[in-house]
Order: structure tokens, then sequence, then C-alpha cells
């Protein structure tokens, strides 16, 4: 996929997950493909009042090469991010 990894360093949270070096975090994370898996997710994510989710207890870090072991490991999801990324 030509777009597995993308660094938004202008956002007032980039990176939303202290532990990872900046280098390695992936911003794609924000656009996360779990969260069309609802319950399934795997994540523990919260939205904060404006409107921005937050994922700091999510239970995948962020990094760039785990944005595609999420799309390899559910089909459906790859399939969803083929059709986005057509339009």
């Amino acid at each position: 996929m030509s777009c597995s990894f993308f660094q938004n360093r202008e956002c007032a949270f980039f990176p939303c997950h202290n532990e990872i070096p900046k280098e390695e975090f992936n911003c794609l994370f924000c656009y996360c493909p779990l969260y069309t898996l609802g319950e399934r997710c795997g994540g523990d994510y919260t939205y904060l009042e404006n409107g921005t989710k937050s994922c700091l207890a999510c239970t995948f870090p962020h990094r760039k090469e785990n944005y595609s072991a999420v799309l390899q490991h559910f089909p459906e999801l790859a399939e969803l991010a083929k059709k986005s990324h057509s339009k």
C-alpha cells in the first residue's frame, strides 16, 4: 500500500503515544482501520471533548509497521482500505 505511513507533525497530539520514537510513529492510526471493527478492535480509545480520538490506552502501538499488519490480519479491512484509496 502506497500510503501506509504518515506523520502529521503539526498535530497538537503528535505523537499521541509518547513511548514511541517520533520517526516510528504512524499518524494513520488516527484513521485506524480497527475502529471499523467496533468491539473487535482490541484497542481502548476514547473521544476527547473536541471530537479527537485518543488512543493513549491502545493495545496495538502506533508504529509504522503495524498499520500493514492490521490490514493483513483483517482481510475485510484491507478491502476497505483499497476502496478508500481508489476514490
